[in-house]
Order: C-alpha cells, then sequence, then structure tokens
C-alpha cells in the first residue's frame, strides 16, 4: 500500500515537472509526457505501478519526488505549491459529483485513441486540455502554472499543460484511492524517500 503511494506520488510529480518543463522551456521529454497522459485513460489498471505501464516510465517522478522530500534544500518550491494546489483542486472534484462525472464520460469517449496516442501516432492534447477547460477549470481554487509567458500564450504549450494536469489530478486521485493524506506524508518523509530509492533503483536494474 505505501509503495502504491510512492508509485501515485511519483505519478504527481512526474506530471508537474513535465507542467514546469514546458511553462519554462516550451518543451519536455516526450516519452515522459506520453506516458503520464496516457495514465488518465488507465481508469480500471491493475495495481498502481499498471497506470503507469510500469514503474519504469516514472523515472522522472521518482527523481523529482526524491528531490521534493530531500531535507536538504533541494527542494523546488514552485513544484511544491503546484503539488498542493492540484491535491486541493482534486479534493474539490469530489465535492462535485457531477464535474467529476463528466470527466469521467469525457475521459471514457477519448479512451478508444489512448493507445494510438501512447504510441504517438495521435495528437491527443488538445481534446484532453478541452475536457480540463469544460470541467477542472470551473471549479476553485484553479491551479495558476507560473513561466514563460511566451510559452504560456502559445495554444500547444497550453494544451500541453492542461492535459499534464489532468494526468497530475489522475494521479491525486489514485493516491487518495491509496490512503494518502498530507499529513501523512508529511510525517513519513522518510519512509517515502526510501521507498523511492527502492523503486528508482529497480528502474535502473530493469533498463529502463
Amino acid at each position: 500500500m505505501r509503495e502504491g503511494r510512492v508509485i501515485a506520488l511519483a505519478g504527481l510529480f512526474q506530471a508537474l515537472a513535465l507542467v514546469r518543463a514546458v511553462a519554462t522551456r516550451g518543451s519536455c521529454d516526450a516519452q515522459s509526457m506520453r506516458q503520464s497522459i496516457a495514465s488518465v485513460f488507465r481508469i480500471d489498471a491493475d495495481s498502481p505501478a499498471d497506470v503507469y505501464a510500469g514503474v519504469g516510465n516514472l523515472r522522472l517522478g521518482l527523481e523529482t519526488l526524491l528531490a521534493q522530500l530531500d531535507e536538504r534544500g533541494k527542494r523546488d518550491p514552485v513544484l511544491t505549491r503546484l503539488a498542493v494546489s492540484v491535491m486541493h483542486l482534486q479534493r474539490t472534484l469530489a465535492a462535485h459529483p457531477d464535474t467529476l462525472r463528466a470527466l469521467r464520460t469525457g475521459v471514457e469517449n477519448l479512451s478508444a485513441l489512448a493507445v494510438q496516442a501512447e504510441a504517438g501516432q495521435v495528437n491527443i492534447d488538445a481534446r484532453i486540455a478541452q475536457l480540463y477547460t469544460e470541467t477542472l477549470s470551473q471549479l476553485h481554487p484553479r491551479v495558476i502554472v507560473e513561466g514563460n509567458p511566451a510559452f504560456l500564450q502559445q495554444t500547444v504549450q497550453v494544451n500541453q499543460i492542461r492535459a499534464l494536469l489532468l494526468a497530475a489530478v489522475r494521479a491525486t486521485v489514485l493516491w487518495r484511492q491509496l490512503g494518502g493524506s498530507q499529513i501523512r506524508l508529511l510525517f513519513r518523509r522518510r519512509q517515502y524517500a526510501m521507498l523511492a530509492r527502492g523503486l528508482l533503483a529497480r528502474c535502473t536494474l530493469d533498463g529502463s
């Protein structure tokens, strides 16, 4: 269960690290983004790892999570604020069943394109971004993304950011389903860091 929570947190921080990259540099790692966005469609996965088609697809997320759990000043305060905002948004979503239902229906309607998107054959960022706009963007507080205005005004980058934010919310839903809470995260920081290191080592051994 605890390992599952760490996997979910890695999913959250991978999506947010990619959001930061797009917002500040205009691009991000394409493979990591594909896997993060594909997780949105794996609603009925058998395990937390299966949500990401294997822990090996969460290397960036595990590395980012470890940096955020570090007690020696390596944390990125912007990522911390983003994570807290997404967690608040997910809690708001849970309190609005109509929006939650609309979001799930929208994801199911787009799922036919998920396999093609994961393989890089179809770009559905715009469709996912539209779904985010129609559902999660209507809730408050909204998630505010900081970055370079030149990129934050470009349609391609904005769509990627919104699609990745939906992936971040999906990871947070998984985390909550596994019993995750901000209080537990605060008091089990070292334990979660140890589990994250083990998972990262597994990625290396698997050659991922």
